[in-house]
């Protein structure tokens, strides 16, 4: 059969915003072209583990230290569990695709169809006005090209679908959107709010805003409680591309999907200007293809996004596609962070059912609207954490009992124990930048990326405010025993990045213009983490998301007008 290489639109990715991509252009006449690197992966079907119950674990769910070693040595590393024997397969193997450290740095990624948005937290918030202000009032960064006004209604389009669970609060620095019933904060997280919002006026302690389905919505089932929603999710009750923006998409009957697809570049034309096509290696065969199309969404994810743009040179863009000013792969940002963690007595006789798929979350309160007296550092954080009881694995490894009393003490509730984990606003630095290193080729022949990042002395003195900050208001919460904890010290471990082809009004200081498309190839879009021109304090998905569903919505506009 003859393969069809011409399309009204190719989206490069299938994650949170290649899946968003898809869904709009489809759903607005196009036929549209998804290239996904990853191997395919069917929604339902292919969820190996998915109720695998932990008595049936291989290895009863410990880790295969060697094969980790060897295969997966920064993959096996991501926090809180993300990785496991459970979805192992989703995660792409590092010795088969590596990359290069001028500094330490982990780069966490999937290699499936859905990308990250089967793995990823869901926590999903709007940044405040606030945050696209920053930039412009301290001098850090370029001013971001739009503000709040200009994507709220487009957080609006992308709530409505994907169903957050959440608590409106009424904030002006964090802007409350359209929710589902909020999950319910445990005995001692509602204690906890109480005790640090009497203390501080100006400090909000609300449930956590999860892609996690409180109620039936748009045809899938609700979040059954068991918080394994990273070995994916057969009722759909947690966003991703697989259950939710793919299928809408291919219900059009305009999808076409292609896996195992490594994006070599992309072709443009020197006398039009425009993008024509994309050059496509086939990942089993080796065969290269070009796919043509009237416009392009380009959604690999911040670095792979970033890969594509500078793999694709010509005479025209000798550098890389939208980098004649050296600004493609530089200004990377992320969260950085720091925890704290304390016993909470005086509720034993507590409890609560089931495993809730969020937390707890305290909007930044540094800094806001200008620099706090106290704080000798730029911008601010946000917290994130929860209250809950130790299970039996930690009290069985504390008991100094055996026998009998041993396993009296087991089958009793833990202690309940609190936690805040920061997350910090990372500044944006020119030094901060991925390059292509030709003298180290991957996969196909093509450079690897080379990772030169760190945080600097703005991130290391908020991570100290944020560890007393956070000391306080834990005790201030009846909380005994507090410790403090360094977490997302190292860059990419949050897997909050973001930037590297940044928005902006100067082509000489931007990649991106305030609708996503490429300085000078207007029918090139990028609406991934790449595009931010900063990191703000709150997770970033849904900006990503609501970045999308605006760009599709002016491409088409432009498409049909004959601007594109």
């Amino acid at each position: 059969m003859k393969q069809t290489t011409q399309f009204d639109a190719i989206v490069i990715g299938s994650g949170i915003t290649g899946g968003w991509a898809a869904k709009e252009l489809t759903e607005k006449g196009l036929k549209v072209l998804i290239l996904e690197r990853g191997k395919p992966l069917e929604h339902q079907t292919g969820y190996t583990h998915e109720f695998t119950p932990p008595w049936q674990a291989p290895n009863q769910g410990l880790p295969e230290r060697e094969l980790y070693a060897r295969e997966y040595p920064v993959q096996s590393k991501i926090e809180r569990g993300a990785f496991s024997w459970a979805n192992r397969q989703y995660w792409i193997n590092d010795r088969q695709n590596p990359y290069q450290e001028a500094k330490p740095f982990r780069w966490h990624r999937t290699d499936v169809l859905g990308g990250r948005s089967l793995t990823w937290g869901r926590q999903s918030y709007r940044w405040g006005d606030d945050d696209f202000k920053a930039n412009a009032r301290d001098g850090h960064g370029n001013d971001w090209p739009i503000r709040y006004a200009d994507l709220a209604p487009w957080y609006t389009h992308v709530e409505k679908f994907i169903g957050v669970s959440g608590q409106p609060e009424g904030l002006e620095s964090f802007p409350d959107g359209h929710y589902l019933p909020p999950m319910e904060m445990t005995a001692v997280e509602r204690a906890l709010k109480q005790r640090i919002e009497a203390k501080w006026q100006d400090r909000r302690v609300t449930i956590g805003r999860v892609a996690n389905l409180t109620v039936p919505h748009e045809g899938r089932g609700p979040c059954q409680n068991r918080n394994i929603c990273n070995r994916g999710c057969s009722f759909g009750a947690y966003f991703s591309s697989l259950s939710s923006t793919l299928p809408a998409a291919q219900k059009t009957g305009r999808l076409t999907i292609r896996t195992n697809s490594v994006v070599e570049a992309i072709d443009v034309d020197p006398r039009t200007k425009r993008a024509t096509g994309v050059r496509v290696i086939d990942a089993q065969s080796g065969a290269r293809t070009t796919f043509k199309a009237k416009v392009i969404f380009l959604c690999a994810s911040t670095y792979g996004s970033v890969q594509v743009l500078l793999q694709s040179r010509s005479a025209a863009h000798p550098n890389g596609i939208g980098n004649h000013s050296d600004v493609l792969g530089r200004y990377l940002v992320d969260h950085h962070g720091v925890a704290a963690f304390g016993e909470i007595p005086g509720f034993e006789d507590r409890n609560y059912k089931g495993r809730r798929a969020t937390g707890i979350l305290i909007p930044r309160f540094r800094n806001l609207g200008g620099q706090d007296a106290d704080a000798d550092f730029t911008r601010g954080y946000g917290f994130q954490g929860g209250a809950m009881r130790d299970d039996w694995t930690n009290t069985a490894a504390l008991t100094d009992d055996f026998g009998a009393g041993m396993k009296h003490n087991i089958a009793r509730p833990g202690k309940w124990v609190a936690f805040l984990g920061a997350f910090g606003e990372q500044l944006p630095q020119a030094h901060n930048r991925v390059t292509l290193d030709e003298n180290n080729k991957g996969g196909f022949g093509l450079p690897q990326l080379r990772f030169d990042v760190a945080y600097g002395e703005n991130e290391k003195r908020m991570a100290l405010d944020a560890g007393k900050q956070a000391e306080a208001m834990l005790k201030a919460a009846g909380a005994a025993r507090v410790q403090l904890a360094p977490v997302r010290t190292l860059p990419g471990t949050s897997i909050h990045e973001m930037g590297g082809a940044r928005m902006g009004h100067d082509p000489a200081s931007s990649v991106l213009n305030a609708r996503n498309q490429v300085h000078g190839v207007r029918n090139l879009f990028v609406t991934d983490g790449s595009a931010m021109a900063s990191s703000g304090t709150v997770n970033p998905s849904l900006t990503y998301m609501a970045l999308t569903v605006r760009a599709v919505d002016f491409a088409v506009a432009e498409l049909k007008a004959g601007r594109l």
